[in-house]
């Protein structure tokens, strides 16, 4: 499956048959990776995405898995593997 492409930005719709959403509050979404997407930092599959278009983010616990930073102009993506 092909790698997840931020050169010229990203959205979650050009990958909506790709990608479940678990959870969105407006400033936040986290998405399930169902098509084994590569990561846009390592190229390797992730479980799930992490999208903010807010400056930060806090979280409560770190994620139990390896995880990559990608950032846009518009957005920060969390994956984590």
């Amino acid at each position: 499956m092909g790698r997840i492409d931020i050169t010229a930005g990203f959205s979650i719709h050009d990958y909506r048959t790709k990608l479940k959403l678990l959870n969105d509050n407006g400033d936040t979404r986290v998405l399930e990776n169902r098509e084994e997407l590569g990561c846009p930092s390592c190229g390797q599959p992730f479980d799930r995405l992490f999208v903010t278009e807010n400056a930060t983010a806090s979280f409560d616990s770190p994620p139990e898995k390896p995880f990559c930073l990608a950032r846009t102009e518009e957005k920060l993506l969390l994956l984590s593997h």
